[in-house]
C-alpha cells in the first residue's frame, strides 16, 4: 500500500474536523473556551510521578480560574485547631475530626476503612477486554465496587464464528473479562475457571473430538467440578450445540472456539437475554460481590461497528479496523503486527444489518444499567484498550455523553503503553496520536460528533476527562501544555516495564495511583 504524504493528508480534511497543527491552537477551532483553564501543581501517592493540580474532589466543576476560592471554600468550615498538620492529602468528610495534632505524613495510611467518611469508592471503567484484563484482578486490592463496561461489537477471533452462525452480539470481551475477576480460592472454583477458560485444538478433527468430550461431560476438564455445578454448565452447554445443529445451513468451526465463549452463546440464546446469561456466568464463575461485567449496548441482535477514515473512506467491522488478517477464515487474533491505516480515524458509528455505508448509520442508546452507575460512581475511568474499536464504542451511545458530563467526580484517562494500528495517525499533525489527541478523541466520541442519527453534545474536554495516568518510558507523546489547555488538571507517571511493542504499566503502581486520584 503506497501512503500518501503527510501535507497531502492532511489538506484533504475539511475544515469542521481540523484540530489545529501546533501546541496552544490545537483546540481554539472546535472547543474555543478550553484554553481557559490551566494546570497547577500537587502530589501523587506511590510508585508514580506527577505533574498537574492539587486533590481533584477540590474541584468539582474543572473551574480552574477559581481554584483557590474553592479549595479555601470546601471541606473548611467545622475544621477548627488543626495545628501542625503536614502533607495531609486527600482528606474529606473532616466535620467530626477534633484536636488533630502533629499528625505528618498521612499521605502513607492506607486502608482506613473504619474511619468515618472512609469507604470503598465505586468504580465505572470503560475498557478493552484484551488490555485491561492484566490488571483487573489487582483492582480488588483498591474496591470491590466496579463496573467493566466492555464493547459487543468484536467480531473477530472465535466468537466471529458464534456470531455468523447464530448472531446476536458478540461476547468475547465479556466472557474474557469475567474469567479474570473468577473466584480462584478453592479447587472446584479453580477447576470451574480452568474449563470456562479452555480453547479447543487448532486442528480441526481434533478440536471437534475435544468439544464431544466436553459437551458429553466425559473430557478431563470436568474434574474437581462437582455434579450441580457440572449438570448447570452442561445444560447450557447441550444447548449451544442443539442451536448450532439446527443452523444446518452454516457449517460451525470449532477449531480454536472458546467453552467460555460457547456457554455464554448457549446460556444467552436459552434465557434470551445477554444481560441474564452474564449473571448466569458470573454466579458460575464465582465474581465477588459488587463487581458487574455490563454490556455497553443491550440487545440481542448483532452489532456492526464501522469507522470513517479522514478522507471519508468507512472501514466496517472491528476486526477490519484494528486488525485485520490475512487469512479471513482464521479464527486466531494477531495485534501484534499492523498495516498502518492510510488516512488517520475521524470517528466510529454502528451500522444497521441492511447495509455497510454511512446511510446505514444506527444510533444505539447505552445501556440504562451502565447510565444508572454512572450517575452513583465515585470515579470514571477509561482503561488501556484499543481506542476506537474498544473504549470509543462505548462511549459514542446516546446517554453516555450526557452522563459523563454531569459527573463532578474524577474521570480517568488511562494511556495505552503502545502504539497500534488506530493510533498511528493523527488529524492534527504528521505522526502518530499525542496524548492530546486521545482525549480529543474521548472528547468527540463522548460528545457524538459527526453522527448522523444522534443529537451532537458541544462539551468541552475537561467535562469528560480531568485526569491522565500514563506509562513512564511509553511511546505516547505526552504535550502536557496542550492537555492544561484541554483541562486535564493532572498527568501521573507510573513505573512500567518495557515489552516487545512498547510499555506496561506495573500493576500495583497503577492501582496506586488510580487510588491517589480517587480518594
Amino acid at each position: 500500500m503506497n501512503r500518501p504524504n503527510q501535507t497531502n493528508r492532511h489538506t484533504l480534511r475539511d475544515s469542521s474536523s481540523t484540530r489545529g497543527f501546533l501546541g496552544h491552537t490545537v483546540t481554539l477551532a472546535r472547543y474555543p473556551h478550553a484554553s481557559r483553564s490551566r494546570n497547577s501543581r500537587g502530589n501523587c501517592r506511590g510508585d508514580c510521578t506527577t505533574r498537574g493540580v492539587d486533590d481533584p474532589s477540590l474541584l468539582p466543576r474543572l473551574d480552574l480560574a477559581g481554584v483557590r476560592q474553592v479549595r479555601q471554600s470546601e471541606g473548611a468550615e467545622d475544621v477548627e485547631d488543626v495545628e501542625d498538620v503536614e502533607d495531609v492529602e486527600d482528606v474529606e468528610d473532616v466535620e467530626d475530626v477534633e484536636d488533630v495534632e502533629d499528625v505528618e505524613d498521612v499521605e502513607d495510611v492506607e486502608d482506613v476503612e473504619d474511619v468515618e467518611g472512609a469507604k470503598e469508592p465505586k468504580l465505572v471503567v470503560f475498557s478493552g477486554g484484551t488490555a485491561f484484563n492484566a490488571v483487573a484482578a489487582d483492582v480488588k486490592k483498591l474496591t470491590t465496587k466496579v463496573s467493566y463496561v466492555l464493547p459487543v461489537s468484536d467480531d473477530g477471533g472465535s466468537t466471529a464464528e458464534i456470531v455468523r452462525v447464530l448472531g446476536g452480539p458478540a461476547v468475547g470481551d465479556i466472557r474474557s473479562r469475567c474469567l479474570r475477576l473468577a473466584d480462584e480460592t478453592n479447587e472446584e472454583a479453580r477447576a470451574v475457571k480452568k474449563l470456562l477458560a479452555y480453547r479447543l485444538s487448532s486442528s480441526a478433527q481434533e478440536a471437534k473430538r475435544e468439544w464431544y468430550e466436553i459437551v458429553e461431560g466425559d473430557h478431563a476438564l470436568w474434574e474437581g467440578v462437582t455434579e450441580p455445578y457440572k449438570h448447570t454448565i452442561r445444560a447450557f452447554l447441550v444447548h449451544f450445540h442443539a442451536q448450532i445443529l439446527r443452523h444446518s445451513s452454516e457449517r460451525f468451526t470449532f477449531t480454536g472456539g472458546s467453552v467460555g465463549n460457547f456457554f455464554f452463546a448457549g446460556a444467552r440464546t436459552f434465557l434470551r437475554s445477554l444481560e441474564a446469561a452474564i449473571f448466569m456466568f458470573t454466579r458460575v464463575a464465582r465474581i465477588p460481590e459488587g463487581s458487574m461485567v455490563l454490556p455497553a449496548i443491550c440487545t440481542e441482535e448483532r452489532i456492526k461497528l464501522a469507522a470513517e477514515l479522514d478522507d471519508g473512506k468507512v472501514i466496517v467491522g472491528q476486526h477490519a479496523i484494528s486488525h485485520p488478517s490475512c487469512d479471513v477464515d482464521s479464527v486466531a487474533v494477531d495485534k501484534s503486527s499492523w498495516e498502518e491505516l492510510e488516512y488517520p480515524i475521524r470517528r466510529v458509528f454502528y451500522l444497521s444489518s441492511e447495509g455497510d455505508t454511512k446511510e446505514h448509520e444506527v444510533a444505539p442508546v447505552a445501556n440504562p444499567r451502565v447510565v444508572g452507575e454512572l450517575a452513583s460512581a465515585d470515579a470514571i475511568v477509561y482503561g488501556m484498550g484499543s481506542l476506537y474499536t474498544s473504549i470509543c464504542p462505548c462511549l459514542i451511545l446516546k446517554g453516555t455523553g450526557e452522563s459523563i458530563a454531569s459527573r463532578a467526580c474524577p474521570k480517568i484517562l488511562v494511556l495505552n503503553g503502545v502504539i497500534d494500528r488506530e493510533t498511528s495517525g493523527s488529524l492534527s499533525h504528521p505522526g502518530p496520536m499525542k496524548a492530546s489527541d486521545v482525549v480529543l478523541a474521548i472528547t468527540d466520541a463522548l460528545n457524538r460528533r459527526g453522527a448522523r442519527q444522534a443529537g451532537e453534545l458541544r462539551h468541552l474536554p475537561g467535562r469528560y476527562v480531568t485526569e491522565l495516568i500514563v506509562p513512564k518510558g511509553g511511546p505516547v507523546e505526552i504535550d502536557e501544555v496542550v492537555l492544561a489547555e484541554l483541562g486535564v488538571r493532572r498527568v501521573v507517571e507510573v513505573e512500567s516495564e518495557h515489552v516487545d511493542c512498547g510499555v506496561h504499566f506495573e500493576p500495583d503502581g497503577l492501582i496506586s495511583s488510580i487510588g491517589s486520584l480517587v480518594r
